[in-house]
């Protein structure tokens, strides 16, 4: 039986939107040892109320805003689409919560750059929730990468695509909720790419398929960074790719797979042999990036040290030149 003191040294989750993605950061959740979910919010009392039974959440709002008034929770994860995510997460951080806001970031940098300066302003830990990062075969790939494994990194190559059944209001294929294949799964080879590279592009060239809606739904990516070394990277909505990532070096290779963004397994080659090592997650993967972040907020951070805001920062920016290239706009950029 817990006692007052074990729930006070418990870190109060709440989560705002009850989508998909809510239900699997709700599961991973529940594997954190010092985690109480204790709260959700919902644009609608029946979902806030049927998405709480399903998780055992004592308080249930039946608004955005209810839940970021609730004096009872210390962190939210903002899992609403990325069109609401500069919205939904400035609300939150204007009433006092630290902010776990799901990827991609937000439409834009700008929309970024607000979210960031309003945590900054008021002394709150903020990140982006890019569960890659903190899996434990990503772990291991950046052991690798820093004890020199594969010598002086060559060329990331990254792909992300599955072929989803067009519905032009889905959030995938309609333009007023940020559609298209780049925020919704490029940004995973984005953020590999980064998470790798540990710099910007200083040039890139990008080649799209816009569909019907005007989103795209097939991008490819061709990153140049300082002395000549390149990513190739690509995403689909329309198509089925292989998932994969490599990293090549000058003295060898890693290879993460079986779905990079997904990992538990991770093979280095170099020098005519072969090391694969089995890296399984805990519960659903959503645990470790739940974990880290406790940990943050335990050391009075405001940004983590893995997915640090200036890095979510110039990954957005990489984006807009990105959208830039192919022409995407969206209407509440215009």
């Amino acid at each position: 039986m817990e006692t007052e003191k074990d729930l006070q040294s418990k870190t109060r989750w709440g989560i705002l939107g009850t989508g998909k993605i809510a239900y699997a950061f709700a599961h991973g959740l529940a594997y954190v040892e010092d985690a109480d979910l204790v709260a959700v919010g919902s644009r609608r009392q029946e979902t806030a109320d049927s998405f709480a039974d399903r998780f055992k959440i004592p308080r249930r709002h039946g608004s955005y805003e209810a839940l970021a008034d609730d004096p009872n929770v210390d962190i939210i994860y903002v899992s609403s689409p990325h069109s609401e995510h500069c919205r939904d997460t400035l609300l939150c951080l204007d009433h006092g919560k630290a902010v776990l806001c799901e990827k991609p970031f937000a439409i834009n940098a700008a929309e970024s750059e607000r979210m960031i300066a309003r945590a900054q302003e008021n002394g709150l830990f903020l990140m982006e929730a890019m569960w890659m990062r903190f899996l434990p075969v990503m772990e291991q790939v950046r052991k690798w990468l820093q004890a020199g494994e594969i010598g002086s990194i060559e060329m990331v190559a990254a792909d992300f695509g599955f072929q989803a059944e067009f519905d032009p209001q889905w959030r995938l294929f309609n333009p007023e909720l940020g559609g298209g294949a780049l925020l919704d799964v490029g940004i995973y080879p984005v953020s590999f790419a980064f998470m790798v590279m540990g710099q910007a592009p200083v040039a890139l060239q990008t080649q799209a398929i816009i569909g019907t809606t005007g989103v795209d739904e097939l991008t490819s990516m061709l990153f140049r960074y300082d002395s000549d070394k390149q990513a190739l990277l690509s995403c689909s909505n329309r198509c089925e790719m292989s998932h994969s990532a490599y990293i090549y070096g000058d003295q060898g290779q890693i290879y993460v797979h079986p779905a990079f963004w997904r990992g538990q397994r991770a093979t280095l080659k170099k020098q005519n042999r072969s090391i694969t090592l089995d890296l399984p997650f805990h519960g659903n993967g959503y645990y470790h990036e739940a974990k880290h972040v406790q940990a943050c907020l335990q050391k009075g951070e405001t940004t983590s040290p893995l997915m640090p805001l200036d890095e979510t920062l110039v990954i957005m920016r990489t984006l807009d030149a990105i959208r830039d290239q192919i022409g995407l706009i969206y209407p509440m950029e215009r």
